[in-house]
């Protein structure tokens, strides 16, 4: 019984997660030290009962560390290809778990397996993934270290200009941080460059800092380099006697390392094991032979099978030694490639990144000047201009809202590339929704005398279940595309059902028209992103090119799939094929606010207050016009900190808050507003993407959102809503 309550405990204390834990980390400490002891051979036991231990655990962390630590292991006893094989190991999983730190390490030691293969642009590249790990994280001792592999990366290929850069950003980092090894190898690395560039006594300044920072700390290898690279300085020096006493002091510490290196004792150790192994199986076969030796035809019998056996065994050998060459070959190059790739797609991704970036920071900065444009167009038109005037200003507004269409498709593309696009399926009424895109669309039809003719095919249900808003967006696009290229003629939009399972329809949409028609040359990439008929077509019907890319960004994310026919002179045909899940449930009631349409003389504005938060000069004429022109007073504030003491010693109705001002922030103004004031009306008055931005607005405690550049009835519209709620509540108070 006490025999089987002692195992029982032992079993348990082995499966318990710390402890396993606390042994993987051991061993991983062990491993460490016996490889700064140079006794590799002792360092790759414990890192193969580390992981022994890891996995047993299913510690994916601990298991993506020890491989990459077999990996640098494997590195620095030259073993390159199987370092390769135990990297890309390590960074499959780091990657699955986000373990960046270390997946940035691994990249680190993946640039210095490339590095002693001589593949020194593919240990850029390795160099290069490691640093945005590292940047990511904040690990400025391992990014001062990268950076510092990477300069030495660029003096082998005789870069030296490069080569000084690079390194000097390392030991800015390193002395920031006090990373001292790092600085001392940096300034002995950077000796050799600034000699290698003519400046030996600059050179010889910095490796003799090196040197001291390596001496007073027993940094015991970058000792041993700088002895030679100062040996060197001084050779071409022409101190050949300082020369000397330098390169005697570097062979005697390269002795007295090569004293405590224990591979090759250990290698000789694990030989001399399997050699041992082998020469008493030998024995025991030698013992047999001797029993039968006194039989002659058993001892004939064996030299015949002992010569066929071993025939048989030299070509199986043979044959496995070839096969097993070919395979290590190709799984190497697998791994390098593989290696490769994640690389590049890791370039790929922060490539993507900076665009998106960048378009962000772009548009933003445009919508904020198109809200001059627009605005003050639209109040000059209302201002009753000179009647030469009039058209100039039209074609200022018209400009002005042709750019923020294009923006907006723009935004629209990035978003359908960087995949943040979410499909909102909800209940509606199909029939419906083409009537009143139809509806929406008439006005511009008229203008160019067409008549657009609606056919829904009367055995198919009206309501379903899908993403209704990217369908309007669809059929507004290839309509709107329509009612460009067509005058004087006929459009006309048809719908039918093609397939049905279960509940899907596959339904097929078709809009016809009877315009200028596309080339067949036209046709073959009409789906990409600024693709137009020609420069002539562009001059005389306008647009973008945007349009169609939008199209079918969006029918890849509905799993659709669209088509086209044309032929020049008689017109163009777009069908695409949609799967949409039928239901008897009506379409959903929307919940949305309500915009005011009443009479704005029935409101008491003679009290109201209006705060504008705006920083921008022109933005705040334009906003105190319209609110003037409205009947309703406004204060006018250039920041967040002084608009949040205005808000605190008056009493006002509605805030109009800018987001991007000096000092702190819109939304950082709007959450100290909301600590000592949760219900007064503040509007968002941005020209940041909504859409992106629509979580953190609501975190930070706006009431509504206007965009800019905004429409000045949709503006008018929102305040007046605003008052109006206000004044109701007060009324029934």
């Amino acid at each position: 019984m006490l025999f089987c309550l002692s195992a029982s405990s032992q079993k348990s204390i082995d499966d318990d997660p710390e402890i396993l834990q606390n042994n993987i980390n051991y061993r991983l400490a062990q491993s460490q030290i016996e490889l700064e002891n140079y006794n590799y051979y002792k360092a790759q036991i414990n890192l193969d009962e580390a992981l022994e231990l890891a996995e047993k655990s299913d510690n994916k962390k601990s298991i993506g560390l020890i491989y990459a630590r077999k990996g640098k292991l494997q590195h620095i006893i030259s073993e390159q290809d199987k370092a390769i094989k135990s990297l890309n190991k390590a960074i499959e999983i780091q990657r699955i778990i986000n373990d960046n730190e270390n997946l940035g390490k691994s990249y680190k030691t993946f640039g210095d397996v490339y590095v002693a293969k001589k593949d020194y642009y593919s240990a850029l590249d390795s160099y290069t993934a490691a640093k945005s790990k590292f940047e990511e994280e904040d690990s400025n001792e391992d990014l001062a270290e990268t950076l510092l592999c990477e300069g030495k990366t660029y003096e082998y290929l005789k870069n030296y200009r490069k080569s000084r850069d690079i390194i000097e950003q390392s030991l800015a980092i390193a002395k920031k941080g006090d990373y001292l090894k790092t600085q001392s190898e940096a300034l002995i690395n950077q000796a050799v460059v600034y000699n290698k560039l003519s400046n030996n006594e600059k050179a010889l300044a910095l490796a003799n800092e090196g040197l001291q920072i390596a001496t007073s700390n027993k940094f015991t290898s970058i000792l041993n380099e700088s002895y030679l690279v100062i040996s060197g300085l001084y050779k071409d020096a022409g101190n050949y006697k300082l020369s000397r006493d330098y390169l005697d002091l570097h062979l005697k510490l390269s002795d007295s390392i090569r004293s405590l290196t224990r591979i090759n004792s250990s290698r000789d150790q694990e030989t001399q094991y399997l050699l041992s192994e082998e020469i008493e199986k030998n024995k025991e076969v030698v013992q047999e032979l001797e029993k039968a030796k006194d039989d002659k035809n058993l001892n004939t019998l064996i030299s015949i099978l002992s010569v066929a056996l071993i025939t048989i065994l030299s070509l199986l050998t043979l044959s496995l030694y070839k096969n097993n060459n070919i395979r290590l070959k190709t799984n190497n190059m697998l791994h390098k490639k593989n290696g490769e790739l994640i690389i590049a797609k890791e370039k790929a991704e922060l490539a993507s990144k900076t665009k998106a970036n960048f378009l962000s920071t772009v548009t933003h900065e445009l919508r904020t000047p198109l809200y001059a444009v627009t605005g003050l167009s639209n109040m000059l038109l209302d201002e009753n201009p000179k009647p030469e005037q009039i058209q100039h200003l039209k074609s200022l507004k018209f400009s002005g809202d042709y750019l923020l269409t294009f923006i907006n498709d723009i935004l629209q593309i990035n978003k359908i590339e960087a995949n943040k696009v979410d499909i909102e399926p909800e209940s509606f009424s199909l029939k419906k929704k083409i009537n009143n895109i139809v509806l929406a669309l008439n006005n511009s039809a008229n203008d160019n005398n067409i008549k657009i003719h609606f056919e829904y095919d009367k055995d198919l249900p009206e309501h379903f279940i899908a993403d209704q808003l990217k369908i309007s967006q669809i059929l507004i696009n290839l309509i709107g595309n329509s009612i460009k290229f067509t005058k004087d003629g006929d459009i006309w939009i048809r719908v039918y059902k093609i397939e049905e399972k279960d509940k899907i329809y596959t339904l097929r949409f078709e809009v016809e028209d009877n315009g200028i028609g596309i080339s067949q040359e036209k046709q073959d990439n009409m789906f990409e992103s600024f693709s137009q008929g020609s420069i002539q077509i562009n001059r005389k019907y306008g647009g973008t090119g945007l349009g169609l890319s939008i199209v079918k960004g969006l029918m890849d994310i509905l799993k659709g799939k669209i088509y086209v026919k044309s032929e020049l002179g008689k017109g163009t045909t777009f069908y695409f094929e949609i799967p949409l899940e039928h239901t008897t449930i009506e379409e959903a009631k929307e919940n949305k606010v309500t915009y005011f349409d009443g009479n704005a003389s029935d409101l008491d504005l003679s009290s109201v207050k209006i705060l504008v938060v705006e920083d921008n000069k022109i933005n705040q004429m334009i906003t105190k016009k319209i609110l003037t022109k409205m009947e309703l007073h406004c204060d006018i504030i250039d920041n967040g900190e002084d608009a949040v003491e205005m808000i605190k010693a008056n009493d006002y109705n509605i805030i109009l808050m800018d987001i991007h001002m000096p000092g702190i922030s819109g939304m950082e103004a709007t959450k100290r507003v909301r600590s000592f004031d949760k219900e007064l009306t503040i509007f968002a008055l941005t020209a940041v993407t909504i859409e992106d931005k629509m979580h953190e607005f609501e975190e930070a405690g706006f009431t509504d959102i206007i965009p800019k550049p905004f429409k000045q009835e949709e503006f008018e519209k929102k305040l007046y809503n605003a008052l109006a709620s206000k004044s109701n509540t007060s009324t029934s108070a």
